[in-house]
């Protein structure tokens, strides 16, 4: 379900997107014609008042320039969905980032996490092992500046950072996490993001809940998995708070969240699982928007969650699930060749749901703290 258009005016009022292309495709339409456009329609329209037996006559150039605008519109506009949502960089800046917050795991977690279904029992020591080596390539490899938030052995969740903040330039939107046992891991991360002079917004409404491992922001729109644990409730307080862009609801039933089998692999690429779920996920993403992306479907959908950064001096960067893991899924990640590939090993928080964008939020800084 689409629920706002991208840009908002006035009090309650919605501008569609396409009245941006007008306004372009005007001024773009007076420069072909010599700057004349708006004169020559004139004289056309003038001429129809004074006798509607009389045809009009449109100037030759007039017409060969409508029909190029014609042809432009056709070829661009796909592309040019979400233009008028980019904020404050939007698309062009996606994947920018300079800082990211992580959280220690804590000894409950083995014991006391939540999980889907029960399986195999985690190795604590290996899985601090694997997120050791998950913040160290954003601190050494990338060059950002992480803080490192500590364990709290009464939240046994807390390691996924994720689910508690959805953070857009420089808005911070604290969310109400659907499952009852994770809602004070909010109090930490509201004065870590406080402590970067973000606009934090607080979701106080008893009848949401949203985790942000279902939200899915594409630079251009954002798509909101209505899951267990997120509500449409959610959605609408995410979309009053992001007003500059659309957003989407994708139902999700078979998985956790929305990006249990899908997320961004680079500036229109989305990254898929190849099951049922997740196709039928990606067609109403489809549907949804008025935007075109590409699509990289891999075998696994716990491979399809991995984390696109465009670092200056860096380039293109994804970490994705290690061969090791998911061998069939990375070489589809191989044929990125314009992306620096980082291999992350993921086993252990695997086992209690945890995927790799869940254990940090990373925000782009652009203004001095």
């Amino acid at each position: 379900m689409r629920l706002a258009w991208p840009i908002r005016s006035g009090l309650g009022s919605w501008r569609s997107p396409t009245s941006s292309y007008s306004e372009a495709v005007g001024r773009a339409l007076q420069l072909v014609v010599g700057g004349k456009a708006e004169e020559r329609w004139g004289e056309a329209w003038q001429r129809r008042s004074q006798t509607r037996r009389r045809a009009v006559v449109v100037p030759p150039a007039l017409a060969a320039a409508a029909l190029f605008f014609l042809l432009f519109l056709s070829l661009a506009l796909p592309n040019m969905a979400g233009l008028g949502s980019s904020g404050g960089g939007g698309a062009s800046a996606f994947g920018r980032c300079t800082h990211a917050l992580v959280r220690a795991l804590p000894e409950s977690l083995c014991q006391q996490a939540l999980r889907r279904e029960k399986g195999k029992e985690v190795d604590l020591a290996r899985a601090e092992r694997e997120h050791q080596l998950y913040v160290g390539v954003l601190k050494s490899k990338l060059g950002l500046q992480v803080l490192e938030l500590p364990a709290d052995e009464s939240l046994p969740d807390c390691v996924f950072v994720e689910d508690v903040a959805v953070v857009c330039e420089e808005t911070a939107l604290l969310t109400r996490p659907g499952a009852p046992s994770r809602r004070k891991e909010v109090e930490v991360m509201k004065r870590a993001l406080e402590s970067l002079n973000l606009n934090i917004v607080e979701m106080t409404d008893e009848h949401a809940t949203l985790d942000g491992g279902d939200v899915l922001f594409t630079g251009r729109e954002f798509f909101v998995g209505l899951s267990k644990r997120t509500n449409r409730r959610g959605a609408e307080i995410l979309a009053d708070t992001f007003k500059d862009y659309a957003v989407s609801t994708v139902p999700v039933s078979d998985s956790l969240h929305l990006k249990s089998f899908c997320s961004m692999a680079g500036p229109n690429l989305i990254a898929i699982g190849s099951s049922e779920a997740a196709q039928k996920a990606l067609k109403t993403m489809q549907q949804m928007s008025d935007h075109r992306y590409d699509k990289l479907t891999v075998p696994d959908d716990a491979a399809a969650n991995c984390i696109y950064l465009n670092i200056p001096g860096k380039g293109h960067i994804l970490l994705h699930r290690a061969p090791e893991e998911y061998p069939e899924s990375a070489k589809v990640f191989e044929k990125l060749k314009d992306h620096m590939l980082i291999p992350i090993a993921n086993t252990e928080l695997e086992k209690i749901d945890g995927a790799l964008t869940c254990c940090s939020v990373l925000i782009n800084k652009t203004s001095q703290l």
